[in-house]
């Protein structure tokens, strides 16, 4: 199963974490780091703090969902991250994007990420990768670029 993981920090050294979450992803018994995008800079969006370093992975994996999203949240906590509310800045942040084209709505877990279609600094990485990727229940990603415009973005490598 293909999964898309995005990747996001602005505490510390956030571009270092996101290429050891890259590198953590790909070690992780079950999951192999099929494409990974470049870094982009981002300003916090509905939160405050530095500027984000964002990526997006695509990890082929045997892991089930909800066993993929408990990885997800081993490697944040490897990096110290802390939920003190809603937004706070991260070390380290892990979102299951899409696992498939499964749609999953269960106490714990949501895919397609809920606000996937609305942050920028989801779709460009996304769309470095995989330009042709669909959003299950919205259609092609491509088609929401242009509604987060306003969102500011730099490729940085």
């Amino acid at each position: 199963m293909i999964a898309y993981v995005g990747i996001g920090a602005n505490l510390g050294d956030a571009r270092a974490a996101v290429r050891d979450a890259l590198a953590r992803l790909d070690a992780w018994p079950g999951c192999r780091l099929a494409k990974a995008s470049g870094c982009w800079r981002t300003a916090p969006i509905d939160s405050s703090g530095d500027d984000y370093i964002n990526a997006v992975a695509a990890v082929d994996t045997t892991l089930d969902a909800h066993a993929l999203l408990a990885a997800l949240m081993d490697i944040e906590q490897a990096h110290g991250r802390e939920r003190p509310y809603r937004n706070a800045p991260r070390t380290l942040d892990l979102d299951l994007l899409l696992y498939g084209d499964a749609i999953i709505d269960t106490p714990t877990l949501t895919v397609p990420h809920p606000r996937m279609h609305e942050r920028a600094f989801v779709l460009a990485p996304l769309l470095e990768i995989a330009p042709s990727i669909g959003i299950p229940g919205r259609g092609h990603a491509a088609d929401w670029l242009p509604r987060v415009a306003d969102q500011a973005i730099v490729k940085l490598d």
